[in-house]
């Protein structure tokens, strides 16, 4: 199923149903307000500037609220009963917000008209949104149970659980890819043409088949057994579900039920999709503005590592960021020219491969002022784990699997383990303060980032970390 193409269909249908709707509610509008306003033919009304401005306005709004609302961001996977309560929410924000804004304006005969506009605009809003929408989803879910652009699921586990589980998905129309085995001792109850191999050969299976998600479910009950399983699937950047029953106790975050099927995303958070998408958008503006308002100081730092050493006034390198792509991020220098020469070696205190100027800039956290360029391409956010070489990464993965999922978000020019913990040495500096990663990544909010920022701030101004 193309995801694009139903994208363009909730679009399309979302405008259509906007634009409908506000002719309509100009055709109430006109009988019972219109003759205040100075209007003496419904033509001369609905082709006055400020109506016809308004058809125009009003419809574009509703897309943008709903963009905000996250309803365009997984326009795949929806259900009927989240598409009802979704759409009820959305219009009744929206409706509260036009009514205000644009409708009081009016002088009604009496006050209960401003109820029945109100709720008259409610209605239609909700109805001519919510059917095209319902259509356009029953559709989606017809398609997939037909497996017309249904997904591939790989389950990892080949006893009776995984068996039951590939059997209840199967039947919702996904399609299963097949099943892997914990290990050689495993009892395995499907059928040996199902059955691709063990996890020592999942590598070549991912490689060599299509799997859009990974389902955890392992016939044994013990945690410490699972984790490791687990870990090692992190690498492959795909949401990775479990199978959650009374006694598995990994399964302690929300569950998010497929259809009566429990299964909890690990490698989710509970970040909303009108966060993310509030957070895209502040990142954007905060960052243009930065870098205009910030021109006079980013011209001066420029001409300053100039100044101080020989060498260009950017560092350029390259980091892996948002779902494991690499990027080349910015910094102004703060190092001598040939620093690594001898290969990758992170920076300490008093670290004489740094230049006078540098040390100021690194203290401030300065150099890290072009990454707003970063932030403005899409590469970076505001907020988010720091980025790590690859060279980093091959090492902390060995000892912390879990680092991958840093990969599902994009990374930031400040992180909580900047606030919290600051420059990491080593290996062992870099471990521990993954460990705020992860937490930013398990409690990601907006207030969190603001929380964040505000600390940042802090640290720019007295050139202190928390």
């Amino acid at each position: 199923m193309n995801k694009k193409r139903q994208l363009r269909k909730y679009l399309i249908a979302d405008f259509v149903a906007a634009s409908i709707t506000w002719l309509l509610f100009n055709l109430l509008r006109y009988y019972e307000v219109a003759a205040f306003l100075g209007f003496t033919s419904l033509d001369s009304y609905l082709l006055s500037f400020q109506v016809l401005k308004g058809q125009v306005l009003v419809p574009l709004f509703w897309i943008v609220l709903y963009y905000f609302s996250g309803y365009y961001n997984k326009p795949l996977g929806k259900s009927r009963l989240t598409e009802f309560f979704s759409t009820f929410i959305g219009v009744g924000i929206g409706v509260i917000f036009v009514f205000f804004v644009i409708v009081l304006n009016d002088l009604p005969r009496s006050f209960e008209i401003y109820y029945e506009l109100f709720f008259t605009l409610l209605g239609l809003q909700f109805v001519l949104t919510y059917i095209p929408r319902l259509c356009i989803t029953q559709q989606a879910l017809n398609r997939v149970k037909r497996r017309e652009g249904s997904l591939y699921v790989l389950i990892i586990g080949s006893g009776k659980k995984a068996q039951r589980t590939g059997e209840a998905l199967f039947r919702l129309g996904y399609t299963i890819t097949g099943y892997v085995t914990e290990n050689e001792k495993e009892s395995s109850v499907v059928t040996s043409g199902a059955l691709l191999g063990g996890l020592d050969q999942l590598s070549d299976i991912l490689a060599n088949n299509r799997a859009d998600e990974l389902v955890v479910a392992l016939e044994t009950e013990d945690v410490e057994a699972q984790l490791p399983i687990i870990y090692s699937l992190y690498k492959y950047k795909r949401p990775i579900k479990i199978l959650a029953d009374n006694s598995n106790m990994l399964a302690k975050v929300n569950i998010k039920t497929i259809h009566g099927i429990p299964l909890v995303d690990l490698t989710d958070n509970n970040f909303s999709e009108a966060e993310k998408n509030i957070k895209l958008f502040m990142d954007k503006v905060i960052s243009l503005l930065a870098i205009v308002l910030l021109s006079p100081a980013l011209l001066y730092i420029a001409y300053r590592v100039k100044r101080d050493s020989k060498g260009p006034v950017f560092f350029r390198q390259e980091r892996i960021g948002y779902m494991g792509k690499p990027f080349m991020i910015y910094k102004f220098r703060t190092m001598f020219v040939g620093a690594e020469e001898n290969g990758p070696l992170l920076s300490a205190e008093n670290d004489p491969r740094i230049t006078p100027f540098g040390q100021t800039m690194r203290k401030y956290r300065l150099d890290e002022l072009p990454q707003f360029w970063n932030v403005l391409k899409g590469d970076m956010s505001l907020v988010g784990p720091r980025p790590e070489r690859r060279y980093y990464i091959d090492q902390i993965v060995k000892r912390a699997p879990y680092y991958y999922l840093l990969h599902n978000v994009r990374p930031g020019i400040t992180s909580l383990g900047m606030v919290k913990y600051g420059y990491a040495v080593d290996v062992d500096q870099m471990i521990e303060r993954l460990q705020y990663d992860i937490l930013y990544y398990e409690n990601m909010s907006l207030v969190l980032d603001m929380t964040i920022l505000i600390y940042t701030v802090k640290t720019v101004i007295t050139g202190k970390g928390i």
